[in-house]
């Protein structure tokens, strides 16, 4: 059996034990996946959402992933495949959702918002962006964590801890 075969038996084996286990967090956020790379990002995002009490995850545009960055995090935190980002959108926003995604130009940085209950963060690929065109979704407010090196970005793993602490601290770590 090769690495992606071993992968794949893994996720289908998390996905089960997801659908009997996992139990929304404490925080009414969710994150939005929007078609990351299969290999570590998602994996460690879902670990991340389960120490910061995520509502869920909801993974877009991919089939499968490696469950093993998430250390046993994938059986707790709700997680769901969607097949494209509109589907995503519509959903959320139907469930009442405000939308924020990140964008090193923003006006706004992650520090100066104060984010409503039911916020979703938007989580592009780092190589290749959201895969939706601004201009299409006028609804999604954009943000930016302040940065004082020269780096172009975070990873999206870093990235999107960021933003779960950030919503954490703002209502001082209480549910």
């Amino acid at each position: 059996m090769n690495k992606r075969q071993y992968m794949q038996k893994s996720f289908e084996r998390q996905r089960l034990l997801n659908k009997m286990m996992a139990k929304p967090g404490p925080y009414p956020f969710v994150l939005i996946l929007d078609n990351l790379k299969v290999d570590f990002n998602i994996g460690k995002i879902i670990r991340s959402a389960e120490a910061f009490g995520a509502m869920g995850v909801d993974v877009v545009g991919t089939i499968f992933f490696d469950p093993m960055p998430a250390k046993g995090c994938m059986k707790r935190v709700p997680w769901t495949m969607t097949p494209t980002f509109q589907e995503s959108y519509q959903k959320h926003l139907n469930q009442g959702y405000t939308f924020y995604a990140f964008d090193a130009e923003a006006e706004n940085s992650i520090h100066e918002v104060q984010f409503p209950e039911k916020s979703a963060f938007i989580m592009g690929h780092e190589g290749f962006g959201f895969s939706f065109k601004k201009e299409h979704y006028p609804g999604i407010k954009w943000i930016k964590i302040p940065q004082l090196g020269k780096v172009e970005s975070l990873n999206v793993s870093v990235a999107a801890s960021i933003v779960m602490y950030e919503f954490a601290r703002s209502r001082n770590f209480k549910t």
